[in-house]
């Protein structure tokens, strides 16, 4: 400490490392140049040049052994998927949707999309593990408020909620201009492809349009909506927020069961599955459920597609044959 004490040179402004440009004590740091959103990842890139972008979901295991879910990216991939969506926490432990995003990156060579929820840490935790998903070369995030645990297997467990979806886009904002939440400089500006979900089911749709332009003016750059079972609801969502000009992807479930359908119609908070959609799954018998299922998911997105830059397919049960026979049947009517 001597030594370095008679190095200061006394007469001069010292230069602070890290900081953009240095103003009076206690001041906050400024926002450095962000990185051009083409640039930020391949789907950016894709989304930002007009092309259609075909995503697929696959769940984390329950386990720490993630060899299925690398090879089912791989198969995704050679069948030409863009990117695979991994969720974050869904309805119970399973291995951290991170650590899975950046296995199947590193042993699969697919991009992710990494899913975010706001319920589990809180919000030094959420800036540190961004941070580090960044670090691993994560870009694409889909920011979520995320489920109240009563609706999982686990409702004793507690949840945190520092802020919602609409403040943690503002946080990864920040990021992307070089700040943490207390506008303290972080050095190189993140790139974080920022997206949100939006739900074209929702019982208000006042409310679900008011929450997604304040997303949008957070610095949302697209977003993926919750399940969309016929087009009249799509469209009722869509020519309300056509306007806010981020590109809109399609989440389609396609149901392997009338089971699962009713589940979906039932239990899953958002979700609006039409009585007509469900009458078809009853008509169906069992063999051909999973038939019916995949029919419905290609009629709505092709129904769509002229409204939407890309589709979110989930894979039920961890059958991407599903996910890949909805992606087939767009690409046969296009």
């Amino acid at each position: 400490m001597k030594a370095a004490i008679k190095q200061v040179n006394v007469g001069k402004a010292s230069v602070v490392v890290g900081r953009t440009l240095s103003g009076p004590p206690g001041e906050p740091d400024r926002a450095r140049p962000t990185v051009p959103l083409a640039e930020k990842s391949q789907l950016a890139a894709a989304l930002a040049g007009g092309r259609f972008a075909t995503i697929v979901e696959l769940l984390p295991p329950k386990g720490f052994v993630g060899d299925a879910i690398i090879d089912q990216a791989r198969a995704l991939k050679i069948r030409g998927v863009d990117v695979v969506n991994i969720p974050d926490g869904p309805r119970g432990p399973r291995m951290s949707a991170l650590a899975l995003a950046v296995l199947v990156q590193q042993k699969a060579a697919i991009e992710t999309v990494l899913q975010f929820s706001c319920r589990d840490r809180n919000l030094l935790g959420m800036q540190s593990d961004l941070l580090g998903a960044h670090a691993m070369g994560i870009r694409n995030v889909v920011v979520v408020t995320g489920n109240a645990r009563m609706v999982g297997d686990y409702p004793d467990a507690t949840a945190v909620y520092d802020v919602d979806a609409v403040g943690l886009t503002n946080v990864i904002t920040r990021l992307n201009q070089g700040l943490d939440v207390g506008g303290q400089s972080i050095g190189t500006p993140t790139a974080f492809h920022i997206g949100v979900r939006v739900n074209p089911g929702a019982e208000s749709l006042d409310a679900e349009v008011r929450r997604f332009e304040y997303k949008v003016e957070a610095g949302a750059e697209f977003a993926v909506t919750r399940p969309v079972f016929d087009a009249g609801t799509f469209e009722r969502l869509y020519r309300r927020i056509e306007s806010c000009g981020i590109p809109i992807l399609a989440g389609v479930w396609p149901f392997e069961s009338l089971i699962d359908a009713e589940f979906m119609a039932n239990e899953v908070p958002g979700v609006r599955v039409p009585d007509q959609v469900l009458e078809r799954m009853r008509q169906a018998s069992d063999a051909e459920a999973a038939a019916q299922g995949i029919a419905i998911a290609r009629e709505t997105v092709n129904a769509i597609r002229g409204m939407v830059q890309g589709v979110h397919i989930a894979a039920p049960g961890g059958r991407i044959d599903a996910a890949l026979a909805v992606l087939d049947g767009i690409a046969a009517s296009a």
